[in-house]
């Protein structure tokens, strides 16, 4: 279920408005969003989650304008966000929380080392006697670790989930990544972070300035890394302690945004391509 916030104070709504219009004014702009509990409500078959219409309309605007990118930073495995986001071959993808990353057709393979397969096989065999024995929980396999849901689980059980997860995962190794979500828990043999992805977007389209939007504590990683003195924007969506700059309550309010920088980008870049 999608988390709720209070609306944004009118001074903070005029601020973030004011960013918004600064951001339709860059040289060279990236959008960078989370997928779920950003653009598209959270579901319980995680691979019938879709972009909220209104959002999917302003993006799909937005891509097309020039000197402008789209881009999904997500922690579904690349494959899954391919098929949530609807992408096409020229989408910029980074997936596995910034392991697996998709430059259009200047994609980037994932190789596994030796070590690292027999660490990812025996992460999953721990794992899988984990939700075995645990009814209503559901172990989700990734490119380079595995995510343990208890969504579905009793409210009391949760930290009981979490606790054994990280025991289970605990007795494969000390140095694997483990991430908290909303009603997850991740464990993966390669370091990554959102932020990383951030940046490696960055670099690749040349932006000048950021967007960055997300609603989990893993996505504190890529609000860790924008520079608000370049014009980056960062925003929050639902509750939670954060680094962003800004804060709106739910994935319709993005879709809101998204539909107002669209438009303010669109008569901004408008007389460069007459």
């Amino acid at each position: 279920m999608t988390n709720t916030a209070s609306p944004l104070p009118p001074a903070s709504a005029v601020a973030l408005a004011s960013a918004l219009q600064r951001l339709a004014r860059a040289d060279r702009l990236l959008l960078a969003l989370d997928f779920d509990g950003t653009l598209a409500p959270f579901v319980d078959v995680p691979r019938g989650a879709r972009a909220l219409p209104e959002a999917k309309a302003a993006l799909d605007r937005l891509e097309h304008l020039p000197d402008t990118w789209v881009a999904y930073v997500s922690g579904r495995p690349l494959s899954s966000l391919e098929t949530v986001t609807e992408a096409d071959e020229d989408a910029l993808l980074i997936g596995s929380h910034g392991v697996e990353i998709r430059f259009g057709r200047d994609g980037v393979s994932l190789d596994l080392t030796a070590e690292e397969q027999d660490r990812l096989a025996r992460l999953g065999e721990a794992l899988q006697e984990l939700v075995d024995d645990i009814p209503s929980t559901k172990l989700e396999t990734k490119p380079v670790g595995y995510g343990v849901h208890y969504r579905l689980v009793a409210a009391e059980r949760g930290p009981e989930v979490v606790a054994r997860a990280r025991e289970a995962a605990a007795a494969i190794g000390d140095d694997l990544t483990i991430r908290d979500g909303k009603d997850i828990i991740e464990f993966s043999v390669r370091e990554a972070h959102k932020g990383d992805g951030v940046e490696r977007l960055r670099e690749y389209t040349q932006a000048t300035a950021v967007l960055f939007a997300g609603d989990d504590v893993t996505d504190e990683d890529g609000f860790r890394v924008l520079d608000p003195s370049r014009g980056d924007v960062g925003i929050k969506v639902g509750r939670g302690e954060t680094l962003a700059q800004y804060r709106v309550a739910d994935e319709r309010a993005i879709a809101t945004l998204l539909t107002l920088l669209a438009e303010a980008r669109a008569a901004h870049v408008k007389p460069s391509t007459a």
